[in-house]
Formats: structure tokens, C-alpha cells, sequence
């Protein structure tokens, strides 16, 4: 009756987080888009400098030296120029999608600064739509199947102790 009981707990639990996921997903590539948004700007701020001076981004790159503050900066640009890539792939393969191709892309919602500041902003909500109800459902089959699997585990590894035997020797 205990592992049922858990297990029915698991299920709503598991119901209530996945159903989460439409949501959170669509705040995710929000901030995505605003990230990518604002990178750009500063690519673009840097290649037009290095236009100005008849160079490219690698050519201006390369000439980022002699200090150990413009060595930095050149460094600082390389990240922002490698995560721009990086977050305008993401972008590309989660933007226009429903919930259930972000789920099945949800290895592009990788970054983690954007993750945390989505779920710090985030306030979790009963979703009334189709796709939290799916989510939902799932969470709860995963929830509650994996605590029965886990519970029917346990008995098979676990050794059972037989109620009615009384004390050792009695």
C-alpha cells in the first residue's frame, strides 16, 4: 500500500513538473532571442570598426595584442563570437516549434546562464492548454512508473523479511 501510495505521489509530482515544460521552453527561446539579438549588435559593432580600419573580424582579431588588456579584450571577443554561433544554431533549431519539437530538440536548450535566468524569472502555472495536459500525462507516467520500477527492483534485490516469524530463537 506504501509503494502505491508513493508511487501515485511520484506521478503527480512527475505530472506537475513535466507540465511545466511548454512554458518554460517558450521563456527559454525568448531570452534565446534576445541574447542572439544583442550579440549581434556587438558583432556588428566590432566588424564595423574593423571595417573602418579596412580589416575583417580575423584581421582585427589578430591585431588585438601588445597589452595584457587588449590580449584579454581579444579574448573576451573570441567567447562572444563563439557563443553568438553557438546560440544562433540553438536558435535556429528551437524557434517556430510547439512544445513537443522543443522537447525533442531540447539538447539546443543547453546554455546555461540563459537557462538559469529563464528559471529565475519563472513562475510555474497550472498550463490549460493541450500541450501542458500532454506534458502532464507524461510526467505522471514517468513519474509513477519510474518509482514502481524502482520499488519492484528493490524487492528483487532487497532480501524480505516475513512479518509473522517472531524473534530469532523464539
Amino acid at each position: 500500500m506504501i509503494v502505491k501510495t508513493l508511487a501515485l505521489a511520484a506521478g503527480l509530482g512527475g505530472a506537475a513538473s513535466l507540465s511545466q515544460f511548454p512554458e518554460f521552453s517558450q521563456q527559454y527561446v525568448q531570452r534565446l532571442g534576445g541574447a542572439v539579438d544583442e550579440l549581434t549588435r556587438i558583432a556588428e559593432d566590432f566588424d564595423a570598426s574593423a571595417r573602418a580600419e579596412g580589416l575583417d573580424r580575423a584581421a582585427a582579431l589578430a591585431q588585438m595584442q601588445g597589452t595584457d588588456f587588449v590580449t584579454r579584450r581579444r579574448a573576451d571577443m573570441e567567447r562572444s563570437f563563439a557563443r553568438l554561433e553557438r546560440l544562433e544554431a540553438d536558435l535556429a533549431a528551437l524557434r517556430g516549434h510547439g512544445p513537443f519539437m522543443r522537447a525533442y530538440r531540447s539538447a539546443s536548450l543547453s546554455d546555461r546562464d540563459i537557462a538559469a535566468r529563464t528559471w529565475g524569472d519563472f513562475a510555474p502555472a497550472v498550463p490549460l492548454n493541450m500541450a501542458g495536459a500532454i506534458f502532464a500525462a507524461l510526467g505522471f507516467v514517468a513519474g509513477w512508473g519510474g518509482l514502481r520500477a524502482l520499488a519492484g527492483l528493490l524487492r528483487r534485490v532487497l532480501p524480505r523479511r516475513n512479518p509473522r516469524s517472531g524473534p530469532a530463537g523464539a
